[in-house]
């Protein structure tokens, strides 16, 4: 893109899927201290205490809840032509289903729409 300033929004078209901005240093285990920590906010033996809608199985209203904590959009901003993201930051799409994402028949899908200038 030519965009030297202005936005980038990525919004998640799904209710059991979020975006965040995460530590990405090889390593870290942000994703695992992440999903651990969504896991004993939300888990889901919750279902057989409240939850009513379970049909589409154990970890899908946990997946709602834990994607409505997340979040579905981030929005960055475009600094000198490149993501103005911290040394350290980056993008994920955070999966709340144990058998969501890529390879299953839940694949996920981002809006992305960049709006800004090129001077």
């Amino acid at each position: 893109s030519k965009i030297r300033t202005g936005w980038l929004n990525l919004f998640c078209q799904h209710t059991s899927a979020s975006l965040t901005v995460c530590d990405r240093s090889i390593g870290s285990g942000s994703g695992d201290r992440l999903e651990k920590a969504l896991n004993d906010t939300v888990p889901e033996s919750w279902n057989d205490e409240f939850f009513v809608h379970t049909y589409e199985g154990p970890d899908d209203m946990p997946g709602h809840v834990k994607a409505s904590i997340m979040g579905p959009s981030i929005t960055v901003p475009i600094v000198n032509g490149v993501l103005g993201l911290g040394s350290r930051q980056g993008l994920f799409l955070c999966e709340h289903r144990n058998t969501g994402g890529f390879g299953c028949n839940l694949n996920r899908k981002v809006v992305l729409t960049l709006q800004g200038v090129d001077r």
